[in-house]
């Protein structure tokens, strides 16, 4: 049984809706956090509906905040509970992308996935095991688990965009690397863009590098 996710969202400025842009943001954070991404992604994107929901869980190490799955070495969890806990969110982020599509009569394909950190791991979760492929993954400072599952496990290939700051202080910037070359090995176009001197954030040439993907990715 899947989770019902809360979301806030801003409207296309066109008032058409013809693409989808969905944030999912890290651990201990919200929604909120990522949903001010839309304002400078707005203009240039015209006729895409941005959503960003809440992970289901509150985060056991920011009660302010939420959290997709615990993390054992950040609040002492088991990694059986880690498991667990992707594997449900994942479930419940199918269901919510699901619903979301087919609330605005949308294909995958006009689909796109925005994520941070602990949601960077969840967009390259759940992308790659659509029954359709989505328009691209964008993918901020993270990681991808478990990557020997994936090849068994992909049912889609959409291309996917990972950017890293190299002075990250919580995901190690090797990160980048490793995702990407289990990526490609599995059949993934994957590009990569560095935010020189970033830490464990978005900087504007990393957004602009996104925008520039999402424009060239989702319907025109």
């Amino acid at each position: 049984m899947t989770r019902k996710l809360d979301y806030n969202t801003k409207g296309p400025q066109s008032g058409t809706v013809k693409s989808i842009v969905v944030f999912l943001h890290g651990y201990g954070a919200d929604g909120a956090d990522l949903l001010g991404l839309a304002d400078p992604l707005a203009p240039h994107l015209p006729d895409t509906l941005f959503i960003a929901p809440d992970a289901p869980e509150p985060c056991r190490g920011n009660p302010f905040g939420r959290q997709w799955f615990p993390i054992p070495w950040l609040d002492g969890s088991p990694e059986s509970a880690a498991a667990e806990g992707l594997a449900q969110s994942a479930a419940d982020l199918q269901a919510f992308l699901d619903e979301r599509l087919a609330e605005a009569g949308l294909p995958d394909a006009a689909l796109a996935l925005v994520g941070f950190s602990q949601g960077t791991m969840m967009s390259l979760e759940v992308a790659p095991r659509r029954d359709a492929q989505i328009a691209c993954v964008v993918g901020f400072s993270g990681r991808l688990i478990a990557p020997e599952r994936l090849a068994a496990e992909k049912r889609a290939t959409p291309p996917i965009l990972l950017l890293h700051g190299d002075a990250d202080e919580v995901v190690p910037f090797a990160s980048l690397e490793a995702a990407g070359n289990a990526l490609s090995g599995a059949g993934f176009e994957v590009f990569a863009h560095v935010m020189r001197g970033t830490g464990h954030g978005i900087a504007p040439d990393g957004l602009s590098s996104a925008l520039y993907f999402l424009r060239q990715n989702l319907p025109a």
